[in-house]
């Protein structure tokens, strides 16, 4: 037999190391792929997300330029009508309304009677005290030829100087005496003429609260006037000036007057006196106006526009919308828009608040972009969108 030696084992069949690693890397690249491929989108949408975001919160605002002062130089303020003089009739005494005599429009005369009182406690008092006068002057009489006859006494030592003293003295206290009841008659009788209630002065009877049988009682601080009557031939006009325009009233000063009920008439009146004084609530000056009123046409208690010549018709001012301006603690403000979309929060100085606009005398110019409407919490340096563009004249439109 021959030797047969074993032979060497044969490798097994398989893959190669280099092909598991190429494999490996393959698959790990294509994860790759397929994780990039999948978050790219997400990606692009936060970041989308995020501009939008960042868009919103930037404000979108409305800008207005400033307009030119009007040239006529007319400062127009509210003023209140009243008449030249005005009195309130109340009742002097106690008693009953027994008759009046004028009623709300009547034209009365100064003395004319409005009303008669029936007072009957006054009447009886005035004769108690006419009683008590008579008393008093009795005595005074009497006293007075007592007097007489112990001063004559006395020069022939018929009484001693005490006694003829004593009744001196006793006829100046019956004098005294006298002369008090007297005054109180007097008194009594005033108030008995104050049963007929006069007018004061000339005038129309504008309220009048007294009804027949009802019951006056003088003093009464609750007690509404029987009659108010009013001079109305010429009427005064009171109108609150702010200080800033102070300086430029005088005395004689020629105004215009217009009112409601009558629009296309104005009333010619003139600046008669000034207060002189700043009101510390208002920042305004008081000043009183006198207008002739021969067909009655200005009523008492009534609303006027009072228009004055400041003489400020160079039209240097700029006008802006009541809505542009910023009320706080540092004063009145403004937001301009710069060419950068950005915020600068400049203060400013009203010359004149007309309402729905406002005239500034310094701290803007022609061609500032002011928001209108600006939020509360603007401040310099914010970023806003300008939605519209200023117009001429103070008119926003769109961009």
């Amino acid at each position: 037999m021959l030797d047969q030696s074993p032979s060497p084992e044969t490798p097994t069949a398989g893959p190669d190391s280099r092909t598991l690693k190429r494999v490996g890397i393959g698959a790990g690249i294509v994860a790759l792929l397929v994780v990039g491929a999948g978050m790219a989108p997400r990606i692009s949408a936060t970041n989308g997300l995020r501009d939008i975001a960042a868009q919103a919160s930037v404000p979108t605002v409305a800008t207005v330029l400033p307009q030119r002062g009007d040239k006529s130089g007319a400062l127009v303020l509210p003023g209140n009508v009243q008449a030249y003089n005005s009195a309130a009739i109340y009742a002097r005494t106690n008693g009953y309304v027994r008759q009046w005599l004028a009623d709300i429009g009547d034209n009365v005369r100064a003395g004319q009677s409005l009303a008669i009182l029936d007072a009957p406690e006054v009447d009886q008092q005035l004769a108690q005290a006419q009683a008590d006068y008579q008393t008093a002057l009795a005595n005074q009489r009497l006293a007075d030829t007592t007097a007489r006859r112990w001063s004559v006494m006395l020069e022939k030592d018929a009484v001693s100087r005490q006694e003829s003293d004593e009744k001196a003295g006793d006829l100046a206290a019956k004098s005294a005496l006298s002369n008090a009841a007297l005054a109180n008659v007097k008194r009594l009788r005033a108030l008995q003429g104050f049963t007929r209630l006069g007018a004061p002065f000339d005038g129309v009877v504008t309220s009048r609260s007294a009804q027949i049988g009802a019951l006056v009682v003088a003093g009464n601080a609750a007690s509404q006037p029987l009659f108010t009557v009013s001079d109305i031939h010429r009427m005064r006009v009171y109108v609150r000036v702010p200080q800033a325009y102070s300086a430029q009233l005088r005395v004689g000063m020629p105004a215009t007057l217009s009112l409601p009920e009558y629009p296309d008439r104005r009333f010619r009146a003139t600046l008669t006196s000034s207060s002189g004084a700043v009101d510390t609530q208002s920042g305004a000056v008081l000043v009183q106006l006198q207008a002739d009123n021969p067909d009655r046409a200005l009523k008492p208690g009534a609303f006027a526009q009072v228009s004055f010549d400041v003489g400020q018709g160079n039209g240097n001012g700029l006008t802006l919308p009541g809505s542009a301006i910023l009320y706080g603690n540092d004063g009145p403000t403004v937001a301009i828009v710069g060419r950068d979309g950005r915020v600068a929060v400049r203060p400013v100085a009203i010359a004149r608040d007309e309402g729905a606009r406002v005239v500034i005398s310094g701290g803007i110019a022609p061609d500032d972009r002011v928001i209108d409407t600006p939020p509360d919490s603007i401040q310099s340096g914010d970023k806003v969108n300008v939605q519209k563009s200023a117009a001429a004249g103070g008119k926003a439109h769109a961009g």
